[in-house]
C-alpha cells in the first residue's frame, strides 16, 4: 500500500509538471502567432490570442492546432484620406497549421470572423458634418440614415445602404435622392459626396474576405471568412 500511495504521488506530481509545461508553451505559442498576424496584417500592435484545445503538446506533435482566436483592436480602413474604425475585429481559425521546424504557424484550413463599426466611428469617417445612424433592414439590406450636411437643407434625410465590395471594402450609399433636392442645380451631386463612401479594410488576418453587413442599433457587424487561409506572410 505505501508502494501504491507513493506511486499515486509521482503520477500526481508529473500530471502537474506536465499541466504546467503545456500551458507555459502555450503562452508562448501565443505570442508567436500573435507577432506572425501582426507583422502579415500590418498591424499597429499585436492582437489577443487565445489557443483552444487541451493539451497543447499533442496538438505541436501533430503539427496541427484545432483552433486560434484572435481579437484585434485599433484596425482601420481607409478611402480619399479619411479613415474608418473598426472598433474590434475577432477572428477564429480553424485546423492551423505548424510550420515544419514547428517555429511558426503557416495556414488555417478554415477561418471566420466578425468586424464591428460603431455609427459614431462612421459619421467620423464620412466627415462633413455628415451624420449617420440606424435604419433597420428592408428587403434583405442592411440600412442607415444619413444626414446630408447641405445649407438651406438642414432637415434632409436620405436611406442608405451598406454591403460589402470586392471581399475587402464596405460601401455606403444612399438610395435614392429626395426630389426636393434634385430640383435644386448642383444639389443631387452635393449630397451624393456626403453620402456614398468606400472603405478599404486592408489590415484584415489571412486576407479573409468580407461577406455579409448586418445593421443593429449599437452599430455595423461584418461578417467574414476564408479557406485555407495563408497566416505566414
Amino acid at each position: 500500500m505505501r508502494a501504491l500511495r507513493v506511486l499515486l504521488v509521482i503520477v500526481v506530481i508529473l500530471g502537474a509538471l506536465f499541466v504546467v509545461g503545456d500551458r507555459v508553451a502555450v503562452s508562448l505559442a501565443e505570442e508567436k502567432v500573435a507577432d506572425k498576424i501582426r507583422v502579415s496584417g500590418g498591424l499597429a500592435k499585436a492582437p489577443g490570442i487565445s489557443i483552444k484545445g487541451f493539451p497543447f503538446l499533442t496538438q505541436v506533435a501533430g503539427r496541427s492546432l484545432q483552433e486560434v482566436d484572435a481579437d484585434l483592436d485599433g484596425v482601420e480602413a481607409s478611402a480619399q484620406g479619411r479613415t474608418l474604425r473598426v472598433s474590434k475585429l475577432s477572428a477564429r481559425f480553424h485546423d492551423v497549421q505548424l510550420t515544419s521546424d514547428y517555429s511558426s504557424v503557416e495556414r488555417a484550413a478554415s477561418a471566420t470572423g466578425t468586424a464591428r463599426i460603431s455609427y459614431a466611428d462612421l459619421t467620423k469617417a464620412a466627415g462633413g458634418g455628415v451624420k449617420i445612424s440606424y435604419a433597420g433592414q428592408e428587403n434583405g439590406r442592411s440600412q442607415v440614415t444619413i444626414s446630408p450636411n447641405v445649407p438651406l437643407l438642414s432637415s434632409l434625410k436620405v436611406t442608405g445602404s451598406i454591403t460589402t465590395v470586392g471581399g475587402d471594402t464596405v460601401r455606403l450609399r444612399a438610395d435614392s435622392i429626395p426630389a426636393m433636392c434634385r430640383t435644386i442645380p448642383g444639389c443631387e451631386s452635393k449630397v451624393r459626396s456626403q453620402t456614398d463612401h468606400e472603405w478599404k479594410l486592408a489590415q484584415l488576418p489571412g486576407n479573409l474576405t468580407l461577406e455579409k453587413v448586418v445593421t443593429t442599433a449599437e452599430g455595423i457587424s461584418i461578417a467574414a471568412s476564408g479557406k485555407d487561409v495563408e497566416l505566414s506572410g
